[in-house]
């Protein structure tokens, strides 16, 4: 596993060890975006980005590098040609990742990764469930394996529990029609972007934690959940998303959750002016893993 340089500077390894969360790059993109072309080269550009990231929490004084024990992996191999020997190599890289009980933290590539990694956290944890922020379902009414269709997959391979799951932040247009009541017959817990703002986020993440109480989770952040305005350089930009304020404030009430694998995703860099939209992906990271962090200091002191 290669990458050019490691998040936050967490040693750059090849083997998971005793770390707590893990770092692993995906630089896969299917290449059928008829204009953005590039989520290949997000996983090195978040790395470069996260340099800009101080390792402190100012509130809790927690550094979850050092808490977690935090190493980047590299990337993954992939064949960039070859969708299903790329989801080969990385369902093998992500069974490495996990094989020591490690909170795999992944960086995308486009949303076509998401399958692979179900595939081998499913293995492990045979209750699993998806926590899917996202403009798009990625759960789309197709047989192909692409970016549009890994949550389609993921049901009809048994990978995880579909009436546990959620979807939260679908907008704007589709290229097939049927793709909402797709992912409903599918039996996602579908929450659009305009019921999540209208509903609140309280109370839309006390459904989410009811519902999936302690069962292990996937959680899987595509960087166009967030507004275009905060977020540019991602594959399929849709207004009407959430501000990095907003984006950030509804993932810190994930708090809680038995999070086993966390993905973000879809960074084009080729897009991305000054790297703004890396940065914001890797914040994301960041707040993931201080998320993990905070779980496992509040366990320990309930014992």
């Amino acid at each position: 596993m290669t990458a050019v340089t490691s998040f936050m500077q967490a040693p750059l390894l090849d083997d998971a060890g005793d770390s707590l969360a893990v770092i692993l790059g995906l630089p896969y993109d299917c290449g059928s975006d008829p204009l953005r072309i590039g989520a290949r080269s997000g996983p090195d550009s978040i790395r470069q980005q996260s340099h800009l990231i101080s390792p402190f929490d100012g509130a809790s004084n927690i550094n979850p590098i050092t808490d977690l024990k935090v190493r980047d992996l590299g990337n993954s191999p992939v064949t960039l040609n070859d969708i299903e020997q790329t989801y080969h190599q990385i369902e093998t890289a992500m069974t490495q990742a996990i094989k020591h009980n490690a909170v795999p933290i992944t960086l995308g590539g486009d949303g076509a990764v998401a399958l692979p990694q179900m595939r081998a956290l499913s293995k492990k944890y045979p209750d699993l469930v998806a926590l899917h922020f996202d403009a798009h379902t990625d759960a789309y009414p197709l047989d192909e394996y692409s970016n549009a269709t890994p949550f389609s997959h993921a049901v009809h391979e048994q990978l995880i529990c579909p009436h546990k799951s959620f979807h939260i932040g679908r907008r704007g247009s589709h290229f097939v029609p049927g793709v909402v009541d797709y992912c409903r017959e599918l039996g996602y817990n579908l929450i659009d972007s305009d019921a999540l703002f209208e509903r609140g986020f309280d109370a839309v993440m006390r459904e989410v934690k009811m519902t999936i109480a302690d069962r292990p989770v996937y959680l899987c952040f595509d960087m166009d959940f967030f507004d275009p305005s905060a977020a540019p350089g991602v594959c399929s930009p849709t207004f009407g998303g959430a501000t990095s304020r907003e984006g950030l404030a509804l993932l810190r009430l994930c708090s809680g959750l038995n999070i086993v694998g966390a993905d973000v995703n879809t960074i084009s860099p080729a897009h991305d002016s000054l790297g703004m939209s890396a940065q914001l992906a890797a914040t994301v990271v960041y707040e993931i893993m201080l998320m993990l962090a905070k779980n496992r200091k509040a366990n320990s002191e309930n014992l």
